[in-house]
């Protein structure tokens, strides 16, 4: 598990009136837009009069695409499109998505964003009766459910429908036929999928409403948890058969997954950081000379606290814009400067000052301790942390990468403990009752279970949280 946490992914998908080049731009473009939600892989795949096209591979959109590539894929009037970081399934190109197939029904192509929790069960059923598998990745197993389901069914909606009646857990899909569009979110609502339209009648589908407006798209509306929506031929229909009436988002999208200027289930999620920061303002008051964030996450809370407090916030780290996910630590004594290779203290800012020190997150403490450790040698006089959600204390089963309890600071660690080791005169965390207001226009209930240990769905028979590759490997 990493220092600071991240989602699986993000997904896109496009219908278009013509047929052209635009739908694979449109993509690259969306996918840009969606980069914070995943850089190990992606991919575009696009629909030509029934054929199927596609290139996925290791890195970042700018590295996986160019021109000439784009231009390869050709033209089409559908396409898809997706950004992995992988929560299940290694890091290889076999995982990386979308997932396009041939079976004997038709071409299929599936971009996911989530975890599905029995995805291991359902891959040992259908190896038994005969399936192949050739990654590790569990929107492996939806894409063979799907196709099994399939025979089965009239139509791909149907067996799209039939499939999430198999499914636990979290997913958000796009999914591509010979003719249709179909988007999906499970009936949880864990993870977001919004609907979003174009002036020349093109619709669209994606996991924030960010990247509909990087393509100069409107938003329409957040598909529902359990909802289904089909595009054929440029009609649009919706089956809600397996929508609940309210959902269980992850609150995590509105504390650090979801890029700022992006509006889900009605909320804004620059508004609801800033909320949290208000939050803990009144929750953990402290007397300070100047309130800082860390970047990207942390800075918009940090500015909630200075308006609720009436303390001056200041920009108090300057962060190195190009490490990448290439970046290496070849040696321990890189590993351990890693953070000052990211981010830089003004010193200007924090030098004899009492400082409070606004993160979204503490994981294991490694991270924060050497933050704080940069702050003390540039002369900061105090430094109180204040965190914007929870301590984390349970695995997440539907999309995060805590995957135990093993490497949490908080299981092992009172909160004085934390802030002992960490190094910070006082800490305060966000609670969980606040938390769950920080977005209170959001038309969503809240899954805080990594927080309190309660989850709006059942998670899996182990009580710690197994690796989908690890069991695969242990067959």
């Amino acid at each position: 598990m990493k220092n600071s946490l991240h989602e699986e992914c993000g997904v896109f998908g496009i219908w278009t009136k013509e047929r052209s080049l635009d739908p694979v731009r449109d993509a690259y473009f969306a996918l840009y837009a969606l980069q914070h939600r995943g850089q190990e892989s992606c991919g575009i795949a696009v629909n030509d009069r029934g054929v199927i096209s596609h290139h996925r591979d290791l890195g970042l959109v700018s590295e996986v695409f160019n021109e000439q590539r784009i231009n390869s894929l050709g033209e089409g009037n559908m396409a898809i499109g997706h950004v992995r970081y992988s929560t299940s399934g290694v890091l290889n190109c076999s995982n990386a998505q979308p997932l396009c197939i041939q079976h004997i029904k038709g071409p299929l192509a599936i971009a996911h964003n989530g975890n599905i929790t029995n995805a291991y069960e359902l891959r040992r059923k259908f190896e038994l009766d005969g399936a192949i598998f050739h990654g590790t990745s569990d929107t492996e197993v939806i894409a063979y459910a799907i196709t099994s389901n399939r025979l089965k069914t009239s139509s791909i909606e149907d067996a799209v429908k039939e499939t999430i009646k198999m499914l636990k857990g979290s997913f958000s899909i796009v999914v591509m036929s010979a003719q249709k569009l179909i988007a999906a979110r499970d009936p949880i609502g864990f993870r977001p999928l919004c609907l979003g339209k174009k002036d020349d009648g093109s619709i669209l589908f994606a996991s924030e409403s960010c990247a509909l407006a990087t393509i100069n798209g409107k938003f329409i509306r957040d598909i529902k948890p359990g909802e289904m929506v089909i595009v054929e031929k440029g009609n649009m229909r919706s089956d809600t058969s397996l929508c609940k009436k309210r959902g269980n988002m992850c609150v995590f999208e509105y504390v650090y997954f979801a890029r700022p200027d992006s509006i889900i289930e009605g909320a804004s999620v620059y508004e609801a950081r800033l909320q949290a920061g208000k939050f803990l303002a009144m929750e953990h008051p402290v007397d300070a000379d100047v309130v800082i964030g860390v970047p990207d996450s942390g800075l918009i809370a940090a500015k909630g606290f200075s308006m609720q407090s009436n303390i001056v916030y200041c920009d108090g780290f300057v962060k190195n814009k190009y490490i990448g996910r290439s970046f290496i630590q070849p040696t321990q004594s890189m590993r351990e400067n890693v953070v000052k290779i990211k981010l830089n203290v003004i010193k200007s800012t924090v030098q004899g000052k009492r400082v409070v020190m606004v993160d979204d997150s503490i994981v294991r403490g490694t991270t924060s301790k050497r933050i704080v450790k940069m702050l003390r040698d540039a002369g900061a006089k105090e430094v109180h942390m204040r965190v914007s959600c929870p301590p984390f204390k349970n695995p997440c089963y539907f999309g995060t990468d805590i995957d135990s309890r093993d490497n949490l600071i908080a299981c092992k660690m009172s909160i004085g403990e934390i802030a002992k080791h960490i190094g910070v005169d006082s800490l305060g965390y966000l609670s969980i009752e606040s938390v769950k207001k920080i977005a209170s226009s959001a038309e969503t209930d809240f899954c805080v279970g990594c927080f309190s240990g309660e989850y709006p769905s059942e998670p899996p028979k182990e009580k710690s949280k197994n690796k989908f590759e690890q069991k695969i490997t242990d067959m």
